[in-house]
């Protein structure tokens, strides 16, 4: 379950950053296409509508911003100031650490429930009444967007759910720091893949996977 949440993460964030790229790619495209004199190409890309794709991006990207911050803190990716901590004694330190993190848990779960109660109250307690047939009194639609005229309620949904998302992660590490005494540390040189790789010696042929080349001519 968890290596499908964490997938399901990277995934998440991976597509909304290639799909966002095309999208801004496709408008750019149109809009300094659309001023070449090309009869019928020239009417054709002038009666596509392409304003929606900014507003498009700006939501992928808060989306975007939101699952990333979770995984940032799965991963340990985050800047933080740790100084004064490391210079601790390691017990010490540990009660700060801990502290740190439930502070990060307890902050994104505030947000997270604040970001509800505005979802809830901006549309989605309308798409629940109207999907499950509920009568509620004073039920409205709520607002849409202005270019996409979509409810804004599916767009602002990634506060709760990246908020929690990050809660989640913050206990998680807590709980992983609380076992091992270790945090996760993200290397920026680290290359998934290459760990077991050894190099090929040229003197003996020996090959990474272990296989043994006959010597090169002209050597013993």
């Amino acid at each position: 379950m968890m290596k499908f949440l964490d997938h399901l993460e990277e995934w998440l964030v991976a597509t909304l950053i290639g799909a966002a790229t095309v999208i801004i790619f496709a408008s750019v495209v149109h809009r300094y296409a659309s001023g070449w004199p090309i009869p019928y190409l020239q009417d054709w890309l002038l009666s596509l509508n392409m304003s929606w794709t900014q507003e498009l991006c700006i939501y992928m990207f808060i989306w975007m911003a939101k699952f990333g911050a979770a995984y940032g803190v799965r991963t340990g990716i985050h800047v933080g100031v740790d100084v004064f901590i490391n210079a601790l004694k390691d017990k010490t330190r540990a009660k700060f650490v801990v502290i740190g993190l439930l502070g990060g848990a307890l902050f994104t779960g505030i947000i997270g429930t604040l970001g509800f109660h505005f979802v809830w109250e901006v549309g989605l307690r309308y798409a629940v009444a109207t999907t499950f047939g509920f009568d509620w009194p004073d039920l409205t639609g709520g607002p849409v967007s202005p270019d996409l005229e979509w409810p804004v309620w599916i767009f602002y949904s990634a506060i709760p759910l990246g908020s929690y998302l990050m809660c989640f992660r913050f206990l998680q590490v807590t709980a992983s720091f609380i076992r091992t005494g270790e945090l996760p540390h993200h290397d920026a040189g680290h290359v998934d893949g290459m760990d077991d790789v050894v190099p090929l010696d040229p003197e003996c042929g020996i090959h990474p996977a272990g296989v043994v080349h006959p010597p090169q001519e002209g050597k013993s």
